[in-house]
């Protein structure tokens, strides 16, 4: 199983996508800003999207073609998924 996952901060101005094997794991290392660097600098912890995959090699496809779009086309995947862009972290854990 894989993930690509965006993460926003408190005021949602910031998005950050990403990739990984575990996103329970990854997004508790954003939270804990366990790993220095862009999501510790800009408080980014608040998991609004993500897409699960089989394999890692489609994940890393496809968050480069996330990367690669423009703010409102992104907004507007996270509104289809998650309109009120809440923090879906806790629902994942369980």
């Amino acid at each position: 199983m894989a993930f690509t996952y965006i993460l926003t901060n408190a005021t949602n101005t910031v998005l950050y996508i990403g990739v990984t094997n575990n996103l329970i794991r990854r997004v508790y290392e954003h939270r804990t800003k366990a790993i220095a660097g862009f999501t510790e600098r800009y408080h980014l912890n608040k998991l609004v999207y993500y897409e699960s995959f089989n394999d890692i090699a489609t994940a890393i496809e496809r968050e480069k073609t996330l990367k690669k779009w423009n703010r409102d086309w992104k907004e507007r995947l996270i509104n289809e998924f998650n309109p009120s862009w809440r923090d879906l972290y806790e629902e994942i854990c369980f």
